[in-house]
């Protein structure tokens, strides 16, 4: 799944960005925190970051400190 030759967070990234796209994680749905994705990718707490990062960064995700990060569309987030 993940090509550990080139930038991981990226991938992971991408492979959220599909998820989101193919309704695995509807508008308005908790993403998975970074500490379960880290362990189901199998990389540090801080690529996950990154990752997540950039989702919020396009505007995905929109993410409260305590609550989690949630899928952007909804207005009850």
């Amino acid at each position: 799944m993940i090509d550990r030759t080139q930038p991981v967070h990226p991938q992971i990234a991408a492979i959220l960005r599909q998820r989101i796209a193919d309704g695995t994680y509807p508008a308005g749905s908790r993403v998975p925190g970074v500490v379960a994705l880290s362990a189901e990718f199998d990389v540090a707490v801080s690529t996950v970051h990154r990752a997540m990062a950039a989702l919020r960064g396009e505007g995905l995700i929109i993410t409260w400190s305590g609550r989690g990060s949630f899928v952007a569309g909804s207005a009850d987030g």
